[in-house]
């Protein structure tokens, strides 16, 4: 379960962030996927290349599988979980690119550069039903994509039983289950939200004031399901100050902030905590992915250059498991 969200600094560049909430331990770090690869597919038999190259989080499962990231023609991608609403294709298909879900956001970045691009090449796309290999889970990952631009352009990949959905995303925020549609129509339910108290009212003559700010977003669902996190996200989205570039991600921390999950409160039916294993922060303007993980909230950020572009192999960076800290003496 995670939440992603877009985000303009003052100047107009494009952020998209995202917290990565899991119960399973993905062990993620960031990687420079190069330029001009070609890699087998987990559909057997199958292959499919990318182009540009591309920084994000993901591991190497035989191949390094990527979860999200921003490629160096400035387009930004997540995959989120998609429980109970995925439906991907039984078998291949002769004449379409042919690769499980887990391998859409490698492809993604690594071929499109603009969403509206990105349309055309969807149309090539055949997602097939299996799983990840050496991940230990059983199945394909149920998952669904945000996309977003240096022009500030949002869209979401949905892939379901009524077929292929890829839209426009007017509100720069998507969760997990139900489908995108459903939260839209379900934002009617919180008109009422704002930044600043409502007026005062009266009942039958008796006046009654609000307690003090806030009060303008009394009733904003607290909770951690996703339709919940949809609706703050939404609201945090809209009402938190522009600033500029240099500080949007420490902006975006903060917006984050209303939904990260901490170890404990959040727990499954299987006894496994969701919880959030990182943030992600990606510059679409400056090429720029960062990364927050929970055990250790510094900034960690690697920018996409010409020399990690070229090599011949994948770039990985290992991260600290323990908080660092600055001695201030």
């Amino acid at each position: 379960m995670c939440t992603s969200v877009t985000f303009l600094s003052e100047t107009g560049d494009n952020f998209l962030a995202r917290t990565m909430d899991f119960g399973f331990e993905l062990k993620g770090r960031p990687v420079v996927m190069p330029r001009h690869q070609t890699v087998p597919s987990d559909v057997d038999g199958f292959e499919y290349s990318m182009k540009y190259g591309f920084v994000g989080a993901g591991r190497a499962l035989g191949n390094y599988i990527l979860v999200d990231g921003v490629n160096e023609k400035g387009v930004s991608a997540a995959a989120l979980y998609f429980s109970d609403e995925a439906k991907f294709a039984d078998k291949p298909q002769a004449g379409k690119v042919n690769i499980a879900p887990h391998e859409v956001l490698n492809w993604i970045l690594g071929n499109a550069e603009s969403c509206g691009s990105l349309a055309r090449l969807v149309e090539q796309l055949n997602i097939v039903a299996v799983s990840v290999k050496g991940l230990g889970i059983n199945g394909p990952v149920p998952l669904h994509w945000i996309i977003t631009d240096r022009s500030g352009d949002s869209y979401v990949l949905e892939v379901m039983a009524d077929g292929v959905h890829y839209m426009k995303n007017p509100v720069g925020v998507m969760t997990n289950s139900p489908d995108f549609g459903w939260h839209l129509k379900n934002l009617s339910n919180y008109t009422e939200l704002q930044p600043t108290p409502h007026p005062a009212r009266s009942f039958d003559g008796y006046q009654v004031s609000s307690f003090g700010p806030g009060s303008g977003a009394l009733g904003m669902p607290g909770d951690y399901t996703s339709v919940s996190r949809f609706v703050r996200t939404v609201y945090m989205r809209e009402y938190t100050d522009q600033t500029s570039t240099d500080q949007t991600v420490t902006e975006l921390s903060h917006v984050l902030n209303a939904v990260e999950i901490p170890k404990g409160v959040k727990i499954k039916q299987d006894g496994s905590e969701d919880y959030t294993q990182y943030r992600g922060y990606m510059d679409t303007q400056n090429l720029t992915y960062y990364m927050q993980p929970y055990h250790d909230q510094t900034m960690y950020q690697v920018t996409l250059t010409e020399e990690l572009m070229n090599r011949p192999k994948p770039t990985e960076f290992p991260l600290a498991d323990q908080q660092q800290f600055q001695q201030l003496n």
